[in-house]
């Protein structure tokens, strides 16, 4: 293992690398669900899109030997099920959950099915940016190996959340979400904005399916998303519909993702299993709190999970 040649100094840098690379599906996904809760619907079928945009990016960049082409059409795949999903949920007494579980099952169906050829065969994988080239340490090289799709998640989420509080589809966005009947009254077209929130959202998480196939764990399989999809609807949750707090708490679940085989590197595979589930006990509790009625859930939009 890598990270025995640096003991254990080696289990927070490789904590810090898992971070960066299992937070980055977690960031567009949530930046993603993030954008589509803001107009007041929510999309529990991003599971479906991010196994999609895997398949999709891993099955054109092995077919084209581009893997930013990959990218691109992952996005792409992405919209077109966002574009299903927005159709759908804003025709009449249609709901949102049961829309969202079968276009998990649609989105599942359609990757594992199309996705069976490119299994075995190996897709050439997105480049990194090598900050560790100064290093002779090969861990500390392959830790400091920066996927260009993290820095640009990065870079997103600022400029959503500048998005959101100073521009003029911002405040339809957020008057949609707040107030349906307000943003009517405004002359705002709560299908347009609705629509074009969530296939937006969708192209995101898409992108976050890219980020699996082609950087980490950058291969294409049909269990590769491990539930993340559904875990960042509880991420946006618990970063209060902000796009910053989507960053932290992508990055949060990120380095919980990272700690079962940080610690294994060492020799510690007593209650590995445990450790590897940090993700999913981390998104159990973050449900229980926030479903508590004692609580209030700040930031949450106002018509998000009604009928309107």
């Amino acid at each position: 293992m890598t990270t025995e040649a640096l003991g254990w100094w080696g289990v927070p840098l490789a904590i810090a690398a898992g971070t960066m690379r299992g937070g980055t599906p977690f960031l567009f996904v949530s930046l993603g669900e993030c954008l589509t809760e803001k107009s007041g619907k929510i999309n529990l079928g991003l599971e479906g899109t991010l196994l999609t945009g895997a398949m999709s990016a891993y099955a054109i960049s092995y077919l084209t030997g581009s893997p930013w082409l990959g990218v691109i059409t992952a996005g792409l795949a992405g919209m077109l099920l966002g574009f299903i999903h927005a159709w759908m949920t804003q025709q009449p007494k249609v709901n949102d959950i049961a829309v969202g579980i079968a276009m998990i099952i649609f989105g599942s169906g359609i990757a594992f099915f199309l996705g069976k050829p490119f299994i075995q065969p190996k897709a050439p994988q997105l480049p990194t940016i090598d900050l560790g080239s100064w290093s002779n340490i090969p861990a500390l090289e392959s830790a400091l190996k920066i996927s260009p799709l993290f820095l640009l998640g990065i870079a997103i989420a600022p400029l959503m959340a500048w998005f959101f509080k100073s521009t003029r589809w911002g405040l339809f966005i957020r008057a949609v979400g707040d107030s349906p009947d307000a943003a009517l009254a405004m002359g705002v077209s709560i299908k347009k904005v609705r629509m074009l929130s969530i296939v937006a959202g969708s192209f995101l998480a898409g992108i976050g399916g890219a980020s699996l196939s082609l950087y980490y764990p950058g291969v294409w399989n049909e269990s590769i998303s491990s539930g993340q999809g559904l875990m960042a609807v509880a991420l946006v949750i618990f970063a209060r519909w902000q796009p910053m707090e989507c960053l932290y708490a992508s990055l949060l679940f990120g380095g919980a993702q990272a700690l079962g085989p940080a610690l294994q590197s060492v020799g510690i595979s007593q209650g590995y299993y445990l450790f590897n589930a940090a993700p999913y006990i981390l998104t159990l509790l973050i449900m229980i709190i926030t479903c508590s009625p004692k609580r209030t859930l700040n930031g949450a939009p106002g018509a998000l999970g009604s009928s309107n």
